[in-house]
């Protein structure tokens, strides 16, 4: 079973028959019991909007045989839908693609262990930053999680374990969850060694590849002296690097398909710690001081003013745009409002231009918002101006400045 592999919210099987092995391992979850998100198997744009009426937006599309979440996408209605299956279709012809229900809003988590067969070594868990919808490789993750509750760690630990045993593993594998209050949803198997490996090692001090390969050189975990996971007493946090500011043009917003080309590792004794130490190592800049720009979606004003009011607390003055600005306003948090580009000049971008802003918090979905909100990114690179696109990486850069 060594060509099992599942990805970013989609079950499925590499190099078998994609609705075949998906059916069959999805019975496999339901003796386990173990929940996982709805999902199905389409050839035309026609299947596909018959299949969303059953599964419900938001979906995450796919097509089936991918590295690195190529052509991946969060689609919210029919017309995005149809689009981008098309468009796979065109680059893809006769791909099988899938579709799966979207867990918006969720946390992502994942699992390295060890498995000899027989017994089960959980390496560690890790703690994405970013929601889920970013592609593993490009979230941070944080070891051990900070804030996830123990009712959800021993679900992590209970899954992986019966997965693990139920697969006949024998070596390295990788788990990842979506996670919504307390239920916890399977999203991906790889039962294989992941990009987690060396910086679980570094961050916990066990070799975890040498232990790996000799259980598959049939040396037990047992007969190793390996029985309890090592629970590391500092954080650490691992930092994607990314290549924007080489390639001119390139939209910086994150989401299923990866764009990062290396990692960095930050550790320290407390989660905002090593978050801005593996900032530094990345080569962001944060900023101490300054103009602090803020315009989020709808359903993320609250989380901004949480945030408006720590930045104000630590000296930074705040601008916004007219829907996050009234509700900064209305919570007693002072900010001047200033123009989205469409709204006419000046605006933001001019702002960033004339290096008037620090640091940029900005939040959006759908096509016509990410589209309008473009040149703010692309103006933030170019002028090497600190920017988050999710509330969970603004949250983590609040906590990092305390270090700097």
């Amino acid at each position: 079973m060594t060509g099992v592999q599942t990805c970013a919210l989609p079950i499925s099987f590499d190099a078998l028959d994609l609705a075949e092995d998906r059916g069959r391992f999805s019975e496999m979850l339901k003796t386990l019991n173990i929940p996982y998100p709805e999902f199905g198997v389409v050839e035309s744009a026609e299947q596909a909007l018959e299949l969303a009426k059953d599964l419900g937006y938001p979906l995450l599309v796919r097509p089936s045989y991918v590295l690195g979440g190529q052509k991946m996408k969060i689609v919210i209605n029919d017309e995005d839908l149809e689009h981008h299956v098309v468009d796979i279709l065109n680059e893809m012809p006769e791909n099988q693609i899938l579709l799966d229900h979207f867990l918006g809003g969720a946390i992502e988590a994942e699992a390295d262990a060890i498995c000899d067969g027989e017994n089960v070594y959980i390496i560690g868990v890790m703690q994405h930053i970013e929601p889920a919808g970013i592609h593993s490789g490009d979230s941070y993750a944080l070891l051990p999680p900070y804030n996830l509750g123990d009712f959800v760690m021993q679900q992590i630990d209970d899954i992986t374990r019966k997965i693990a045993v139920e697969l006949k593993t024998v070596g390295l594998m990788n788990i990842q969850f979506a996670i919504q209050g307390d239920d916890i949803y399977l999203i991906e198997v790889n039962p294989r060694a992941s990009r987690t490996v060396p910086f679980v090692s570094k961050a916990t001090g066990v070799p975890l590849a040498k232990i790996a390969a000799r259980c598959m050189a049939g040396i037990s975990l047992k007969e190793q002296g390996v029985t309890e996971e090592v629970v590391p007493d500092t954080y650490a946090v691992k930092e994607s690097v990314f290549p924007f500011v080489k390639f001119p043009g390139v939209d910086p917003l994150l989401g299923p398909e990866m764009k990062s080309t290396g990692e960095v590792m930050g550790i320290g004794t407390t989660f905002g710690m090593a978050f801005a130490k593996a900032q530094i190592g990345a080569g962001v800049e944060l900023p101490t001081k300054g103009r602090v720009f803020i315009s989020v979606r709808e359903r993320d004003r609250q989380h901004a003013v949480a945030l408006g009011r720590l930045l104000v607390a630590k000296g930074f003055e705040i601008v916004a745009t007219s829907g996050t600005g009234k509700a900064l306003q209305e919570a007693c948090i002072g900010c001047k409002l200033v123009n989205k580009v469409n709204e006419g000049r000046p605006h933001i971008v001019d702002m960033i231009k004339n290096d008037d802003i620090a640091l940029i918090i900005n939040t959006t979905e759908g096509k016509k918002a990410i589209s309008d909100t473009y040149t703010i990114r692309s103006s933030a690179l170019q002028h090497k101006v600190s920017y988050t696109t999710t509330i969970a990486g603004a949250n983590a850069t609040v906590r990092a400045i305390d270090y700097l």
